[in-house]
């Protein structure tokens, strides 16, 4: 029975470790292009992080081989990452689900609207590249994001630049989506492209004006009482995409407002956890 006893603690604690989230530098040789941020990150309450000049991937490993894998972009209107509740709070849940989750800390664009896509795509590149080492289906990798977050998310699904960087699906938690002033979040705008921005500029930012018939399939959430980035941006989306022909799933919830992440305090937690398990699983496992 004590020979049992260490057996069991032993394999306890290799799977523990096991599951250690692993820290990786997008750009260890310095990035293709820069934002012109100097000087250390910034952290303000809930692991709010800003000034970020060294972009990272936070990977933490399923332990099922040949698992689906979500890169997540945490959201803060291109000048901040909530990188808490909309990041590392999720890693228990998505590893009891057997997926290979990954948390973006993704640079701010500070003037260059390529950065942060810049920054996915490479995310995306070098999980596909260690697919192996990292328990997953390198045809199974997806994007998730949340807000401007999502932004980003859903600018990598539609603005890809090879086989390589193309998302497999998408995930999107109350997203913005459009740039145009009608219903665009001002800030998200104003960070990502500057004051006043040409308007070839704000066509190819709004996503739903650049959805094609490659785009993948996405599962969409939002709370239509939201007044940050108002339902028509998910919407609009969404229609885009069926318009297209792409598979899209869309869920709005009545309350939650804005910015819920994986909180316990959205009433509606339980429901979108276990919509997007079963979509999870009919559409892409």
């Amino acid at each position: 029975m004590r020979k049992f006893i260490i057996f069991c603690a032993l394999f306890a604690s290799v799977n523990l470790c096991a599951q250690q989230p692993v820290e990786i530098l997008l750009w260890p040789n310095g990035a293709p292009n820069s934002n012109e941020l100097k000087g250390e990150e910034k952290r303000a309450e809930g692991n709010r992080v800003s000034n970020i000049t060294e972009p990272s991937i936070t990977i933490y490993k399923s332990d099922t081989p040949n698992s689906i894998a979500i890169i997540m972009c945490p959201g803060g209107g291109y000048a901040r990452l909530a990188m808490n509740h909309e990041g590392f709070d999720m890693a228990p849940w998505m590893l009891s689900q057997h997926i290979t989750y990954v948390v973006l800390k993704y640079r701010m664009p500070n003037g260059n609207h390529e950065v942060p896509l810049s920054d996915a795509e490479q995310a995306i590149r070098y999980m596909r590249q260690h697919a192996e080492e990292y328990n997953t289906n390198p045809n199974k990798i997806g994007i998730m994001g949340a807000s401007a977050g999502g932004h980003l998310a859903s600018t990598l699904a539609t603005h890809y630049s090879s086989k390589e960087t193309r998302p497999d699906f998408q995930i999107l938690f109350y997203p913005v989506i459009t740039l145009d002033l009608k219903y665009c979040h001002g800030g998200s705008r104003d960070n990502l492209l500057g004051k006043n921005p040409s308007q070839e500029l704000v066509d190819k930012y709004s996503n739903e004006k650049q959805v094609t018939e490659d785009t993948p399939k996405a599962f969409i959430m939002l709370s239509s009482n939201d007044k940050t980035v108002p339902a028509e941006n998910s919407t609009q989306y969404f229609l885009a995409l069926k318009n297209k022909g792409v598979s899209a799933s869309l869920h709005s919830y009545p309350i939650g407002s804005h910015g819920w992440g994986f909180r316990d305090s959205f009433v509606y937690k339980r429901q979108w956890t276990e919509e997007l398990e079963k979509w999870l699983r009919e559409e892409v496992q």
